[in-house]
């Protein structure tokens, strides 16, 4: 079976999706992401989508989950990457991606982890990040 990759860059893991997402990927993706967060205490997660031609409305409800599985965990979620088609689709599905942060890429999303991170650590992030 494929995985995803996910690296880890400081206080954060990387996710970029470089296949097509189908449930079974999806729901692996989902408990991998959930168990590297505990295993290196990670502060955010940035999971770049910009590859995805097409998200369904599981694959959404998935990434809404991933997203509310990390905030309880400690770590703050940001989806980048997400094409118009992508956005309209999931918008005319009615579909609510809960405490889903996006951006539109990378360096946008790692702003917004970085205030993210911040507003829950009291400043501490951006303070390690600049040593």
């Amino acid at each position: 079976m494929e995985t995803i990759p996910i690296l880890k860059v400081g206080d954060c893991l990387l996710i970029s999706i470089q296949v097509d997402m189908h449930d079974r990927l999806a729901m692996s993706l989902q408990n991998h992401i959930t168990e590297q967060v505990v295993k290196h205490h990670a502060r955010g997660v940035m999971i770049d989508i910009s590859a995805l031609e097409m998200v369904d409305s599981f694959i959404g409800r998935v990434l809404g989950s991933i997203a509310a599985m990390t905030r309880v965990l400690g770590a703050e979620t940001v989806v980048v990457g997400m094409r118009p088609a992508v956005a309209i689709t999931l918008v005319e599905l009615g579909l609510s991606l809960g405490t889903l942060r996006t951006a539109l890429n990378v360096e946008v999303g790692m702003e917004l982890l970085g205030s993210l991170i911040d507003a829950s650590t009291g400043g501490a992030f951006r303070e390690r990040q600049a040593d």
